[in-house]
């Protein structure tokens, strides 16, 4: 890992569903002013390990280290009020509500008040008063990350955020997701859009045989051979 040490750790999770060992034991991490990307194939266990690290889901084994502090059995209600925020790949947004009334819930949650210009970062103003059904794909996860924006959390994990995203919406979401880790947020994401998240990422983790392989930097991952012949030669990528 690099410097400074790591705001987020899951460490060593191991997560069974029946006889299938799907994560054996898996790590991953986030950095202040930085993106980690877990890359990994469908079913490898990218959104297992999000989910068993957050106590969404039981995990055999397994610890979470957050701001210093243990946790063997995490809950994301705790961590929350520690200042991370998740984002499943299902997006934050409930059916029955517009997107103004989830503005005003968060308002009413954080009582120092929320972050100025996150409408108008995300472009999402004339949709403050649709619901998520009332979107399209791309515009539901701006207006997800309009949310985070507005809260500015110390620790942003999020699941699958560009996928499906047209080019457009792609750009906005990358950016903003970039501004937060900029701005000292410590940031884990997955996804399957090479050239995207490499852009965006400072660490790249390979989910791969139910473990996880640090693999560097972006241009470091490009250049591991078992990552291009078994992840990215599968998508025709080249680097």
């Amino acid at each position: 890992m690099k410097s400074p040490d790591p705001l987020f750790v899951a460490d060593s999770f191991v997560k069974r569903f029946g006889s299938k060992e799907v994560l054996k034991s898996a790590t991953a991490w986030a950095i202040p002013g930085g993106v980690t990307v877990l890359f990994g194939r469908n079913g490898s266990g990218k959104s297992t390990l999000l989910k068993s690290s957050l106590g969404l889901l039981g995990a055999e084994s397994g610890i979470v280290r957050f701001d210093g502090e243990t946790y063997p059995r995490p809950r994301l209600h705790h961590l929350a009020r520690l200042g991370l925020m998740y984002v499943p790949d299902r997006g934050l947004l409930s059916r029955r509500r517009t997107l103004r009334w989830h503005h005003r819930l968060l308002e009413l949650q954080m009582p120092a008040g929320l972050r100025p210009g996150a409408v108008d970062a995300m472009g999402v103003e004339v949709l403050l008063d649709r619901r998520k059904d009332q979107m399209s794909g791309g515009e539901r996860r701006r207006a997800d990350l309009s949310l985070v924006l507005a809260r500015g959390p110390r620790c942003l994990i999020a699941d699958e955020p560009l996928a499906s995203l047209e080019p457009g919406d792609k750009e906005v979401v990358s950016r903003a997701i970039r501004t937060l880790a900029d701005g000292g947020c410590a940031v884990l994401v997955t996804g399957h859009d090479v050239d995207a998240l490499m852009e965006l990422s400072d660490d790249v983790v390979w989910v791969v045989a139910g473990t996880t392989h640090w693999l560097g930097a972006p241009e470091a991952a490009r250049e591991h051979f078992q990552f291009r012949q078994e992840y990215l030669g599968s998508r025709g990528e080249t680097g």
